[in-house]
């Protein structure tokens, strides 16, 4: 059932919080081997909590089970980040959004799992384990909010709590085939999850939803007391499909062609843009979140080592100067034109090199604001390619170049399933010696099936209403 068919339920009494809740533990114990992605549940303590609601069901949220993002504080249990010298002290107090769903009525089912530190997308770490696609045991369902999104998509919650600095809910919302909305940081701000990166403040990490129906998406906001606003009668939509380094596999490109069609088969007015200013925010993005060299997940894991994936971020992060200049300049003669560039585009930076990134990142602004003129909201892709195959999300950080425009200049986002592989789109991207090129073919091969959305984007000054109407516009084209 949807959120709003559980809410509406049990608020009239059709429906038992208990009895839901119950559904949710069978379903938890069906797919739990498979998924893995439920790591701390709290079953027993949440039908006490259903039963309180049974007794006097209230909230927009009433009786609707919720997990919750692994960095989130929920009381007794634990924020290990997927770091083992962190499993030791329990939650003493709920983060503030944990807090908010509580009072609307939700039950708090348990935490979800995470990447290591957060630091990838793709949720696998030595505390517990590795999430596995619902669709497909030999990927993974994206990161970091993607033990969430499995939970969402195999059916086991209808509703989840994830955060979002480069992607990390609409890149696992369109890896399982779900919707997710990611609203301004001055609208819902960060949710009280624990700062894994205290030194930036340029850009932020924030709060946000994943569920399986638009329209619950707009119930847990709502349910927040947060204002959305008003839709045009008309929307204008830009779009464009370009998915930046990596380029888009072929199912993505009809994925957006096919979101286009039907917006303006709903009326729709449609404007095809230039994507390649989101691409250069992305690249600024991905500078600025590296200016401190890694220096904070390091001190975040402490004694830990990281797992793979992990530490090959970390060791390029923090190569600077001619070293740095050196390996960009290799790995553009053995054929890694990607890496390469990359390489030059980041890397630890100065604190008056940082003022002058946040100043492009100004002047770009300026510049997105004036391409994406009169219209309400932007159609574009949310990743280059469909869920990755595990192990592979470090060599693919550049797959999710589409999601960094947002998360750069504070824009509400959202993405919204549309479609799935189709066989013949499976090895149509052209081999290449390239590393990074030759891991998306890889990641196309044996796709067939696997979910693909798109994403949705507000223009500056826009807002989460634009959002969520025109991914509802698109899922029910």
């Amino acid at each position: 059932m949807t959120v709003v068919d559980i809410a509406s339920g049990v608020a009239a009494g059709r429906l038992s919080a208990g009895a839901v809740l119950d559904r949710c533990a069978a379903r938890h114990a069906e797919t739990h081997a498979a998924l893995n992605a439920l790591v701390q549940p709290r079953f027993a303590a949440a039908a006490a909590e259903a039963a309180a609601i049974d007794a006097r069901p209230a909230g927009l949220l009433a009786g609707v089970p919720v997990s919750v993002k692994e960095c989130f504080p929920v009381v007794g249990l634990r924020t290990t980040l997927g770091i083992p010298t962190r499993c030791d002290a329990a939650d003493t107090a709920d983060a503030e959004i944990v807090a908010r769903l509580r009072q609307a009525g939700a039950v708090i089912v348990g935490k979800a799992n995470v990447p290591q530190a957060m630091f990838l997308h793709e949720t696998d770490n030595p505390v517990w384990g590795r999430t596995n696609h619902p669709a497909a045991a030999d990927r993974g369902p994206g990161g970091s909010s993607g033990g969430d999104a499995a939970l969402v998509a195999a059916g086991v919650v209808p509703l989840a709590v994830g955060n979002d600095l480069a992607g990390s809910l609409r890149q696992p919302a369109h890896a399982c085939g779900i919707a997710a909305v990611m609203p301004r940081f001055t609208v819902l701000g960060n949710g009280g999850a624990v700062e894994t990166l205290p030194g930036l403040t340029a850009i932020r990490p924030r709060a946000g939803f994943l569920a399986r129906a638009v329209a619950d998406l707009g119930r847990a906001i709502e349910a927040l007391g947060i204002e959305v606003g008003p839709v045009p009668a008309r929307l204008r939509i830009g779009w464009w499909d370009d998915a930046g380094p990596v380029g888009a596999s072929a199912a993505v490109r009809r994925a957006v062609t096919q979101a286009v069609v039907r917006l303006r088969a709903a009326g729709a007015e449609i404007v095809p843009l230039d994507g390649s200013l989101a691409v250069e925010a992305a690249w600024l993005h991905l500078a600025i979140l590296g200016a401190d060299g890694g220096a904070d997940i390091r001190r975040l894991l402490g004694p830990t080592r990281p797992i793979p994936g992990v530490d090959r971020l970390l060791r390029l992060a923090r190569i600077s100067g001619v070293w740095r200049r050196g390996l960009a300049t290799l790995a553009r003669l053995v054929g890694s034109r990607i890496e390469s560039e990359a390489l030059l585009r980041t890397g630890p930076r100065t604190a008056r090199e940082l003022a002058a990134l946040v100043a492009a990142r100004e002047e770009l602004r300026v510049r997105f604001t004036r391409l994406v003129s009169g219209c309400d909201a932007i159609v574009c892709p949310v990743s280059a390619l469909p869920a990755l195959r595990h192990g592979t999300a470090a060599r693919l950080v550049l797959a999710a170049t589409p999601c960094f425009l947002a998360n750069l200049l504070d824009l509400a986002a959202g993405a919204v399933p549309v479609t799935e592989v189709r066989p013949d789109e499976e090895a149509i991207r052209p081999r290449s010696v390239d590393p990074v090129l030759a891991a998306a073919v890889a990641a196309d091969r044996g796709s067939r099936g696997l979910p693909v959305g798109v994403q949705v984007i507000a223009p500056p000054g826009g807002g989460e209403a634009v959002v969520l109407a025109t991914m509802a516009a698109i899922a029910s084209g």
